[in-house]
């Protein structure tokens, strides 16, 4: 009975025109809202994903890190274990360390990688190679690739006679407070390339050959980490491998391994999401304005209602149902018109991306989760404004 009563009062011509009007107001403000909702969250998905690629790029789906200290040697039964699985398509060491890099007067801190030689053939970096090539050795001549940012710093180029200088302090000789220079190891390499894959990576990365790395570190046998490439899915094995080597060493996955810049993604969609739900709830203010007039227009019906024997339950339920199919019928235009925008910017690429990317048009992925929380936040704050006022019948 509420319901065909909301219906009737929902469709069906108001005294005060105004009422219409307002309500028509409210309805498109939820569905622009909604469709607002939809298109950011799917835009912000697009670029997240371009993100998620380009840190894929730069590492493997699992690394084994040690609990204490920074460098380990992978030896042990669980290590042997991993060499001979075949669930493993394939395995390297890595070494890693912060160094001081100098080029012609210039400086600048780095973060080196060093590479041997099965790793380096594989890496994924290689694709994103935009200046020189991928070239770790040539004849006896160590080579390096640098992070395009770190390169610009330099002001340094492929094919430059003059060759990078890596500077790191030794481990086992003592500082000297006289000259603390006199205690730096220093190894040169030439650039061989420049690579591009996120702002974070393009002015830190340095790779090397492992054993320049180890020369200029003094471990001989020691890696800063394991880089996993299992041929199945990640999660079990991850589970599998982690027992495998028990607490002194952790087994990360792509989110672990960048915890902050995941962390840092989360945080911005959830501020995307309350502002633009904050927007939705003051659009909202104009159904709780035409309820307010439209129980004000039907005192009358209510009043006869009333004599009919209709508890106040009832007609509270009325208009209650009645302000929320408002915001409900806003909402599902909305939903309709945010998913057609987002399957044709998919499809045809209908808006350009300004600037230099790897995209030439806004990337977009739509989630089935966004379409739940914006339902639920839409309806919520749908119903908030329906009860209100249908409360103070």
């Amino acid at each position: 009975m509420p319901l065909r009563f909301a219906l009737r009062y929902l469709f069906a011509r108001k005294s005060f025109k105004i009422i219409n009007l307002i309500s028509a107001i409210g309805a498109t403000g939820m569905a622009l809202g909604t469709a607002a909702l939809i298109i950011v969250l799917s835009v912000f998905n697009g670029f997240n994903k371009l993100v998620a690629d380009s840190l894929a790029d730069a590492g493997a789906p699992l690394v084994i890190r040690p609990v204490e200290g920074k460098v380990f040697i992978p030896e042990g039964p669980a290590f042997d274990w991993m060499r001979s699985s075949d669930r493993i398509e394939r395995m390297n060491g890595v070494l890693e360390e912060q160094a001081f890099l100098s080029y012609e007067g210039r400086q600048s801190l780095a973060r080196v990688r060093g590479l041997d030689a099965a790793g380096a053939s594989a890496s994924p970096l290689r694709q994103h190679i935009i200046d020189g090539k991928w070239q770790l050795q040539r004849g006896d001549i160590p080579q390096t690739v640098a992070g395009a940012s770190l390169a610009a710093n330099l002001n340094i180029k492929p094919g430059f006679a003059t060759p990078l200088e890596i500077h790191y302090p030794s481990r086992t000789q003592p500082v000297s407070l006289a000259n603390p220079a006199a205690t730096l190891r220093s190894k040169k390499v030439q650039l061989s390339g420049i690579v591009s894959v996120n702002a974070s990576l393009d002015a830190s990365l340095l790779v090397v050959p492992v054993e320049v790395l180890r020369d200029l570190l003094e471990y001989p046998r020691e890696v800063s980490a394991v880089e996993i490439w299992p041929t199945g899915e990640t999660s079990a094995f991850k589970k599998e491998l982690q027992e495998r080597l028990g607490s002194t060493f952790r087994v990360l996955d792509r989110q672990e391994q960048d915890q902050s810049i995941y962390r840092m993604m989360r945080y911005e969609k959830l501020a995307i999401y309350l502002i633009l739900v904050f927007i939705v709830l003051i659009v909202a203010f104009n159904i709780y304005s035409s309820l307010r007039m439209l129980i004000i227009e039907k005192e009358a019906d209510t009043a006869t209602l009333r004599s009919l024997g209709a508890p106040e339950s009832m007609l509270r339920r009325i208009f209650l149902t009645e302000g929320w199919m408002v915001s409900l019928l806003g909402m599902l235009v909305g939903l309709a018109l945010g998913v057609v925008v987002v399957l044709l910017q998919q499809r045809f690429g209908l808006i350009s991306l300004p600037g230099n990317f790897t995209v030439s048009s806004y990337p977009v992925s739509l989630q089935a989760r966004d379409l739940l929380w914006t339902v639920a936040g839409v309806a919520g704050i749908g119903f908030i404004m329906a009860l209100v006022p249908s409360r103070k019948i």
